[in-house]
């Protein structure tokens, strides 16, 4: 990436008075007020259209030395800053973001400076050290005092126990809808999450530029105001988890980061929406990662996904027994390339288990055979790896497959986000790159500007997604209400593997959890639809080629949506019940829309696309969908002339268009 309009002007430079109290920095559109003030200590505050959101809120960090930078410390001088950008964007839900802010910063002493930034979407601010050495950052202080105790959609991390014990979690959850103050004070929370401020104003907290540093979390901080917290560096690491290809921590240091010199911490965001639709459209994580780091990004290819672990190796109807060997995914290889489909997992089961090398393959495989038959098909091999076997040998594992013609690795189980974790995260993105390979991150963080620095990086779990249905009951997990949740929530962070595409479907009433023949809740079109809404540069189609092969209308619909997209348009959405998008690609427009458990009919506005009298196909809810979930109708139709369409949602129902 690379900005292709950049202007800065100043519009005001000021030398701020050791006695000042209080500054401001406003948005371009003049709604959106940070105000920082050093009277007692640091503390900042933000407003929107007049409106309080953020009562003043302490920040601050403390170093090596046991000083507190910010905290009884003075600013000595500050400038204004005005700013106008466009970002050309890879691998993004739209071609071009643009970068216009106003910030304001502040230098702390003669080795920290506090620069902030206010958007038309939002506010943002990050500490910045100047000096020579690397140091120590023994804490930092982060708090969101909110104005009032309004209600958040807010995940808690999928692990009990201490908040040390909680460390050690995939951010995979459903949100809890409560007020500030009735957050469990003993219970992390991941970001992003929504608060619902007075007048329809709604405020998403996460960070970005997350490099060199642990991820954030936050916790009840009494009354209605959280406060963010960190895992320590880790101290004493030891090889065990999951099929022993994890690093678990058995001891911390007292300090949460090793800080280089000169180093740029990750941003604090709060991003504002005056309409929840704004949400779906706010670029604040993407503009604030870390610009691209990949020169050359041709070779980074988005696509789909036939994929083998949600089915569980699923054939069927098929001369021979389905397993894990390459008689099996020459079928997937020869079903991809039949679609159209660009990509092939070999999901875990490859290598040995329980030795963590991705040298040692089990008899049954022989990759090299599978990529060159691949090859030959236009479908590329993607590999799954454990976090520990990947990184023991990084640099072997990379060059060796990459010179095989592998095209990139999914790599799992990371399971943690202190700064070891982000490291090798970074130093696998790193490694990537330098191999023309492409990452696929399952059991980890939210994305935090990574994927604008390493666009190689293509995608990320960090999701409660379909495969909680290969062993959750209904009671245990209900996935259609976290579904209309997610592009408000854990999309606002950047792309999300759900790994959709179910062709079997359930109600509330048949939905029921199965390993080897799952299904999703909610109906056939939610499932497609879900390819419209869920923003996901590698998408897998996660069912049995068997089924798909079986239903061909809906398979042949899916397998040539695009992955990524020139541009987004929002359309109906409230927020918890039904969420409707338009994207495009090119000259056609994709149009998704899915609701919760409550059937809602819907009249889509799409006159802003400027589509009308166009034909387009439909996929929606079939009449018996409420109780046989599968039931769906393909069908054609022409934008009316005042664009607008009715559109009725089944329980757990979808909706699907495309232009022609």
């Amino acid at each position: 990436m690379k900005r292709i309009f950049s202007t800065l002007a100043f519009f005001s430079v000021a030398v701020l008075c050791v006695l000042a109290k209080s500054y401001s920095v406003t948005s371009p559109d003049g709604k959106l007020v940070a105000t920082i003030d050093d009277s007692n200590g640091l503390t900042y505050s933000v407003a929107y259209a007049g409106q309080t959101l953020i009562a003043p809120s302490a920040i601050s960090m403390t170093i090596d030395n046991g000083k507190t930078i910010t905290i009884g410390t003075k600013v000595k001088a500050g400038k204004v800053q005005k700013h106008e950008g466009t970002i050309k964007a890879v691998v993004y839900k739209k071609s071009e973001v643009q970068d216009n802010y106003n910030s304001l910063t502040f230098q702390l002493n003669d080795r920290f400076s506090l620069v902030f930034r206010a958007y038309d979407e939002g506010v943002a601010y990050r500490f910045v050290a100047a000096q020579k050495a690397d140091f120590i950052v023994n804490a930092e202080q982060v708090n969101f005092n909110f104005a009032k105790d309004w209600n958040v959609y807010i995940p808690y991390v999928n692990a009990k126990g201490t908040i040390e014990q909680q460390f050690a979690n995939s951010s995979e959850n459903t949100y809890a809808h409560i007020p500030v103050s009735q957050t469990d004070p003993k219970h992390l929370s991941f970001m992003p999450f929504i608060v619902e401020a007075d007048n329809g104003v709604k405020m998403v907290i996460t960070e970005s530029a997350l490099e060199n540093y642990p991820g954030m979390y936050v916790l009840n901080n009494g009354g209605h105001s959280l406060k963010g917290i960190m895992p320590n560096y880790p101290k004493e690491i030891k090889q065990g988890g999951h099929n022993n290809l994890q690093l678990k921590v058995l001891s911390r240091e007292n300090y949460i980061a090793k800080a280089k010199a000169a180093q740029e911490f990750p941003w604090r965001i709060i991003a504002v929406a005056a309409h929840e639709k704004d949400i779906l459209t706010n670029d604040m994580v993407y503009r604030l990662g870390s610009p691209s780091r990949v020169a050359d990004t041709h070779w980074i290819k988005p696509g789909k996904v036939a994929w083998d672990w949600w089915n569980n190796w699923g054939l069927y109807n098929v001369p021979f027994k389905a397993g894990i060997d390459n008689r099996t995914y020459k079928y997937y290889i020869d079903f991809a390339s039949k679609q159209g489909i660009e990509y092939v997992i070999l999901d875990e089961g490859w290598a040995v288990n329980l030795k963590a090398d991705l040298f040692q393959v089990i008899p049954e495989i022989n990759i090299k055979e599978l990529v060159d038959y691949g090859r030959e098909r236009n479908v590329g091999i993607i590999l799954w790896a454990g976090y520990y076997a990947f990184d023991r040998e990084m640099e072997r594992v990379c060059k060796t497959y990459s010179e095989m013609g592998v095209k990139g690795f999914k790599v799992d189980f990371i399971d943690r986000d202190d700064q070891l974790a982000l490291d090798f995260m970074y130093r696998t993105a790193e490694m990537a790159a330098k191999y023309k390979l492409m990452i696929d991150f399952h059991g980890v963080c939210k994305p935090a500007g990574l994927n604008r620095t390493y666009p190689n990086v293509i995608n990320f779990e960090g999701v409660a997604g379909l495969e909680q249905n290969k062993w959750s009951t209904m009671e245990q997990y209900d996935q259609v209400p976290t579904d209309v949740l997610l592009p408000f929530t854990r999309m606002f962070a950047g792309q999300m593997d759900y790994t959709q595409g179910a062709m079997l479907n359930g109600t509330r009433s048949t939905y029921r959890p199965n390993n080897s023949e799952p299904m999703s809740q909610g109906t056939r079109t939610r499932q497609l639809a879900q390819y419209a809404i869920f923003f996901s540069p590698l998408n897998m189609l996660c069912d049995s080629p068997t089924h798909y092969e079986e239903n061909p209308d809906c398979t042949e619909f899916i397998a040539k949506f695009p992955v990524v997209w020139d541009e987004t348009v929002p359309l109906n959405c409230e927020l918890g019940k039904y969420v409707a998008v338009a994207r495009r690609s090119g000259n056609q427009w994709y149009i998704g829309a899915i609701n919760d458990w409550t059937a809602i009919d819907l009249t889509l506005d799409l006159s802003p696309l400027k589509i009308a009298g166009r034909a387009a196909k439909v996929v929606k809810d079939g009449p018996s969908a409420a109780k046989i979930a599968a039931d769906h109708l393909h069908e054609r139709i022409v934008i009316p002339s005042d664009g607008k369409i009715k559109v009725h949602l089944a329980p757990g129902g979808g909706f699907v268009l495309q232009t022609l």
